[in-house]
């Protein structure tokens, strides 16, 4: 009996040596990500948060015209729709950029390897 998938010996070098490249770029983007500030507004600018490449909360700006003591719902909102804006945007691009490093026909494992 042969080894690799489909009697072809190299077949399953090739997956792995494939797979282990795709994880080593994923892990670089990864780290470009975390990097990189993504930003958004609400209110007219005057909330502003943002987030890095990961959707991790690294910053929130609050301009002072907006905060009032009388309506804190309010700037509770403003606050909240920045937020998930940026985390937004930050998913985006992430998934973005990690579907890039799967090969354009996928990585053709077979059925039932994980």
């Amino acid at each position: 009996m042969q080894g690799g998938f489909g009697n072809k010996p190299g077949n399953m070098l090739g997956m792995v040596k494939a797979m282990q490249q795709a994880v080593k770029q994923a892990e670089v983007t990864e780290a470009e990500l975390a990097k990189e500030r993504i930003e958004a507004v609400s209110g007219g600018g005057v909330v502003r948060a943002a987030v890095n490449g990961k959707g991790e909360l690294i910053e929130i700006k609050i301009a002072k015209e907006v905060v009032d003591p009388n309506d804190v719902v309010m700037l509770e909102d403003l606050v909240a729709t920045a937020v998930r804006e940026a985390i937004d945007k930050a998913n985006a691009i992430r998934t973005e950029r990690l579907q890039k490093l799967i090969p354009a026909g996928g990585l053709n494992l077979p059925p039932g390897l994980f």
